[in-house]
């Protein structure tokens, strides 16, 4: 009997072993295993004594473990449903964070995006009407060239009374611009600037409690005096434009347009002004829209040389016409250019040799070209309107059109500004500067406020392209219709052009687009069109002759 209840109560030892092991770990086996052959061990050296109290620890124990074996089942159900709920909530909760975070960090940069390349732009906006207020308070600041010419000022009577003063009248005029009945050229690009004072704080202080006008920042152009005054000199009775840039940085070093107004009489000339067919408030430089003439030569070389790998090989026999399609291109005076190589036919300008070129290229990659070039799209520029250049054939362009636009007529139109940036990222390897006409504001203490620095748009020609170029352009020069522009100081890549612009092919615009640069790296690239001018080889080359010989003297 000893043994009988010795056994039981071993059993009932191990069953309430078992049964705590698995309420708090069902897989702690080894652990239970232990505990039973300890509990075997002290049960075998019990007395019989202890056979009572362990019938009533039996009972005790099988209330004990029914409870426990069905709470641990409670709570291994209990487990097996709620763990995944956890889990779930915890991942949503996770993607809510997480989508949170990224807006945060979003908007944060969007901020900093804005504060660093729109907030001024956003204050300058003619709209915004907090900008009146700041007149009420500020004296208008003023405008000067790069070599330190006072273009714009403010000059202020005896009884408050302001007036804007424009030193050199109408040389200035579209590039600096005017500020009444609206605002045009840096009066209106840096208009913020020009109403924001960083006076002394002191200064400021004393003008407040006394009701004075603080003065207003000074804005330092890119612009050079000399050449500004060579080429408005230049242009003569000429309508039309120039612009002068530095092709590593993008600086306007000049930009002038023709017919002009006098800033200085602006608002009483107003009403003749915009009722005028002359279009004097127009900056032809920017907004002018004109057919390129042979200057559109270099993008179609471009186009002809991305085509035809063996383009060194090309050759042509002009007689000084040519006939396709039932329609006939003529060259300058019906000149016959007799044996031309791809770099004589460029130099030499010969219409015939490009129309033939022009119908070998496949269309669409010759869009391309244009495209990459700029054409249809809006420059990278800093100054306010703009004109884009226009390019378009289609592959049901007839040949007749084909022909023309390759010379650069047809309907493509393009801007002074446009062919000056092209042939600036010749003479850069490629890469192109966005132009900029604003270099820094000053107090009226002199000191530096803001610098503004070259911003590159990136390479639109590659180094070989840029090299190819480089050399046609310099044969213009050397052995073409651009003859004119050598000099022993510095040295010359171009391209003339004679555009025709209406039913008369007598009447035509003088255009030379190109650049010059000296032994020292120092470079100027320039775009000329004089409207009606006829040939530009006589006509807008030796102005831009002028404007290197000022720049490199």
């Amino acid at each position: 009997m000893k043994t009988t209840k010795r056994n039981k109560k071993d059993l009932i030892d191990i069953d309430i072993i078992d049964l705590n092991g698995s309420s708090k770990d069902g897989g702690k086996k080894k652990s239970a295993g232990k505990k039973t052959a300890s509990a075997k061990k002290t049960a075998g050296g019990r007395s019989a004594a202890s056979g009572t109290k362990a019938s009533g620890r039996k009972a005790a124990a099988g209330k004990s473990a029914k409870g426990r074996q069905g709470s641990a089942g409670a709570s291994a159900s209990g487990g097996e449903s709620a763990a995944p709920v956890r889990r779930k909530g915890n991942r949503e909760f996770a993607v809510i964070t997480y989508f949170f975070l990224a807006l945060f960090i979003c908007l944060s940069g969007y901020f900093v995006y804005f504060l660093q390349f729109k907030s001024e732009d956003f204050i300058n906006n003619p709209y915004n009407a907090r900008l009146a207020t700041l007149s009420d308070t500020v004296i208008r600041g003023r405008i000067l060239s790069a070599d330190g010419q006072v273009l714009a000022r403010t000059d202020v009577a005896e009884d408050g009374t302001e007036t804007r003063v424009y030193p050199y009248g109408p040389m200035f005029a579209h590039a600096v611009g005017y500020n009444v009945n609206g605002m045009a050229g840096v009066e209106l690009d840096g208009n913020f600037n020009l109403l924001r004072s960083n006076a002394f704080v002191l200064e400021r202080l004393v003008n407040e409690i006394t009701g004075q006008k603080n003065q207003g920042d000074d804005l330092v152009t890119t612009l050079n005096y000399n050449l500004q005054e060579t080429a408005y000199d230049g242009m003569g009775s000429y309508d039309g434009a120039v612009v002068a840039l530095e092709p590593s940085t993008g600086k306007i070093l000049a930009m002038v347009s023709k017919p002009d107004f006098n800033p200085n009489s602006i608002a009483k000339d107003w009403d003749s002004l915009i009722s005028g067919d002359s279009s004097e408030l127009v900056n032809r430089a920017t907004q002018g829209l004109y057919p390129p003439g042979s200057t559109f030569k270099i993008v179609t070389a471009l186009a002809y040389m991305r085509e035809h790998p063996d383009y060194a090989n090309y050759t042509f026999d002009c007689t000084g016409t040519y006939n396709a399609g039932g329609y006939t291109i003529h060259c300058t005076g019906n000149e016959a250019h007799g044996h031309q190589t791809f770099l004589e036919a460029f130099a030499n300008s010969c219409n015939c040799a490009f129309s033939d070129m022009g119908l070998s290229l496949n269309v669409s990659e010759y869009g391309d070209v244009a495209e990459d070039l700029l054409f249809n799209h809006s420059l990278p520029t800093s100054l306010g309107n703009v004109n884009a250049s226009s390019f378009a054939l289609t592959e049901q362009t007839s040949p007749a059109e084909i022909m023309q636009t390759s010379i650069g007529q047809g309907t493509t139109l393009t801007t002074p500004m446009h062919m000056a940036m092209i042939v600036s990222a010749i003479a850069n390897g490629g890469e192109l500067m966005e132009p900029y006409i604003i270099d820094h504001s000053m107090n009226n203490q002199q000191q530096l406020v803001r610098q503004y620095e070259p911003q590159s748009y990136g390479n639109i020609l590659s180094a070989s392209e840029t090299s190819a170029l480089q050399e046609l352009m310099r044969a213009v020069a050397t052995e073409g219709t651009g003859t004119a522009l050598q000099s022993d100081r510095y040295t010359v890549y171009g391209k003339t052009g004679t555009a025709e612009y209406n039913s008369d092919k007598d009447d035509t615009h003088a255009w030379f687009v190109g650049y010059a640069t000296d032994a020292s790296g120092k470079e100027i690239a320039v775009a000329v069109i004089m409207e009606g001018a006829g040939y530009g080889s006589r006509q807008a080359a030796p102005l831009a002759k002028k404007m290197f010989d000022v720049y490199f003297r």
